[in-house]
Parts: structure tokens; C-alpha cells; sequence
């Protein structure tokens, strides 16, 4: 058997390059097969890229030197197993490589999921090494499961972010800014901070192309475009979630608001040729939320399954405005896997569609 998968040149994401390599023929006590069924690909995997060396994304999926795997949210098929509390045809949720196969050393096997155990995949969050065991969860069949391969991953970072803030009084702001609006972890936390007790002004910064988009969702009070947000008000304390990455806009925001920007949180990088951000900047100095931070303190605070219980909450909360927001796109092949690609890298995808993905052969008509 073959496994194809799909490489990028670590230091210019523009070279791909799909390779063959055989899979091995006998599986080592433990592991399993696991055929890529289908994953999401969002702006939010090229943060991944981006970010491949310094969170150490590119240890998960080896390639040959000077590559990666960009690493995907989907859905697999135990299609061989060497564990006794696997069996074959199981359904997993997890991190996969955007390939049409993985081999996982299943460890810590327990109902609901498993975790790979690989050598090469320590050292990072666990969070990218657990699956969970779907077969027969509604919430994972059908439409339902391209919504979660799309959208939970990035909801449960929406979700830190807005327990954060809320944990912190928000700063003492009285409304928070979000840029890049359209991305569906900053839609995520619009649509959470809305449900706050204390009530939240939100406002969207995006392009004009998707302001249209940013303005159907309903999530956000106000929507400013980019060339606008110096016509914004300075009254008022406001905290700054900064989805974009971009050092130029933040430093313009930062002096438009001064002192009156009282928190500043970079988030994501979807802005990958961004440049670099400038110091000294008024206001609250910008810093790193890191997911895993919050994750650990909440385990703490709110002990076993508390996590689960708040996000399962909020993710049903969600979950029923999705068909109204988000159009899914089935593609398969490779050159549907490399089309999507190069669209999501050069910032082209359309924010009102989520793409899901295979790298195996073209099956019956995309759906939109």
C-alpha cells in the first residue's frame, strides 16, 4: 500500500509537492492504520505553517529535510490494528497529515479516545496528539462532522480567549476589537462575547471585500474596514484580539486609541507576510495568548470534564448558526488539494465557505 502525501518547502510555503511513500507491511504491537478520510483546510492551518518551526508543528508529520505536513483538523478510518482495545473500522477525530494515510502508536486508550504515543510527536501541546473515538456520536455524521473538523479546533481557541478575557474583567474595557472578522475564530468569539453577562461592545475589522460577509453574521455591533479604523471612537477603554498578525495595523490602532487600549492579545498570523511589529508602542503592550496556558488552569479550577461540559455547551450554541453562516465544499484529489491550498496561502479563500478536503480520488460531484 502507498501513502500519498503533501509537502511544502518550510521556508517558502509556495513550493508544494506530492510524494509516494510505502506504508509499512506489518503494523508493531499497538498501532494502527488509519486511512485519511477527510480534514478541513482553513487560514488557520497556514498559521500553522507559519509557526511550524517555533511550536514545533512540523515534528508531528515527518517529511524529507527542507519540507513539512501542514498539519489538518479531520476524520480517519482504522483500517488495521494492532491494539486490542481498537478494532478495525473505528472512526477517529484528531490531527491528521494532510496524507491519505497515518500510522499511530495508540497509548492511553480509554472510551472516549486515544493519543499517539510516536516519539517524534512529544513535546507539543497534547491536544494535537489525542483522537477521539466517534462512531455512532450524531455530532460527527454527516454535515455535522465536516462542522466540527472545520470549526471546532478553532472555536475551542475562541472559547479560551473569551474565558480569558472574561476572566480578567476584560481589562476594564467596555468593547473589544477583533481583526480579521471573517476568520472563523474571530466570528467564534464575536458570537461568544455576546453572550457575557457583562455587555460587550464588539466591533469587526476587515477588508471591504468581506465586509458584506462580516455584517450578514449578526455577531458583531459595528463593522469597520481597514482603512477606516482611525474614524473609530477613543472614548471608551477598549482591548484589542488581534487575528491577524499584522505589525502595521497594530501599531495603528495603538496609536489611535493610546492609553485607552487597555489589553492587546495576538492570536493568530493569518497575515503570514505581515511585517514585523514595531516596540514602544502607547497603550497595553501587546502579548502571546497561549491556549495551553488557559487550558491548564482551567483543568485545575474546574476539574475533570469541566472543560468539556462549558465547551460542549458553547459549541451547541454555535453549532445551529453554522448552516446560515458557512457553505461546505467538498473537494477531492490531489489537484483539489493543492488548489485549495495555494487559494487559502494567498489569502483568496472565500470566508462564507469551508473546505473539506481528500487526497483520494475524485468520488462523486462536490458538493458547495
Amino acid at each position: 500500500m502507498i501513502n500519498t502525501q503533501f509537502i511544502v518547502a518550510r521556508e517558502d510555503l509556495a513550493q508544494s509537492r506530492f510524494i509516494e511513500t510505502p506504508l509499512p507491511e506489518a503494523l508493531p504491537d499497538g498501532a494502527l492504520l488509519v486511512k485519511v478520510d477527510r480534514f478541513a483546510l482553513t487560514a488557520n492551518n497556514i498559521t500553522y505553517a507559519v509557526l511550524g518551526d517555533q511550536l514545533k508543528y512540523w515534528q508531528l508529520f515527518p517529511a524529507p529535510d527542507g519540507f513539512g505536513i501542514v498539519p489538518v483538523w479531520g476524520l480517519g478510518d482504522v483500517i488495521a490494528s494492532r491494539h486490542p482495545g481498537i478494532t478495525e473500522g473505528e472512526r477517529l477525530f484528531g490531527y491528521f497529515p494532510m496524507a491519505t494515510h497515518l500510522v499511530i502508536e495508540a497509548d492511553g486508550v480509554n472510551q472516549r479516545g486515544l493519543r499517539d504515543a510516536a516519539s517524534h510527536r512529544q513535546g507539543v501541546a497534547p491536544v494535537y496528539n489525542a483522537y477521539a473515538r466517534i462512531g455512532g456520536d450524531p455530532a460527527f455524521a454527516g454535515a455535522d462532522g465536516d462542522y466540527q473538523a472545520l470549526l471546532r479546533p478553532l472555536f475551542m481557541l475562541s472559547f479560551l480567549v473569551d474565558d480569558y478575557l472574561a476572566g480578567n474583567d476584560f481589562f476594564g474595557a467596555e468593547s473589544v476589537i477583533l481583526s480579521s472578522a471573517s476568520s472563523k475564530t474571530a466570528f467564534g468569539l464575536a458570537h461568544l462575547l455576546h453572550t457575557q453577562r457583562k455587555p460587550i461592545r464588539v466591533i469587526g475589522l476587515t477588508s471591504a471585500s468581506n465586509a458584506a460577509f462580516v455584517r450578514s453574521l449578526g455577531c458583531y455591533d459595528d463593522v469597520v474596514t481597514y482603512d477606516a479604523i482611525e474614524n473609530l471612537p477613543t472614548e471608551s477603554k477598549t482591548a484589542f484580539v488581534d487575528m491577524a498578525g499584522n505589525g502595521e495595523l497594530r501599531a495603528r490602532l495603538h496609536r489611535h486609541f493610546g492609553e485607552r487600549l487597555v489589553y492587546s492579545g495576538r492570536i493568530g498570523l493569518t497575515h503570514h507576510d505581515a511585517s514585523r511589529e514595531e516596540t514602544g508602542l502607547p497603550g497595553a503592550q501587546p502579548q502571546w495568548f497561549f491556549a495551553p496556558d488557559q487550558i491548564r488552569k482551567r483543568a485545575r479550577e474546574w476539574g475533570p470534564g469541566g472543560i468539556d461540559t462549558r465547551f460542549g455547551a458553547a459549541w451547541t450554541g454555535l453549532a445551529q448558526k453554522l448552516p446560515r453562516w458557512i457553505a461546505v465544499a467538498e473537494d477531492r484529489g490531489p489537484a483539489a488539494v493543492e488548489r485549495v491550498y495555494r487559494e487559502t496561502l494567498a489569502g483568496h479563500a472565500a470566508p462564507d465557505r469551508g473546505h473539506i478536503l481528500s487526497l483520494a480520488s475524485a468520488g462523486p460531484a462536490a458538493r458547495a
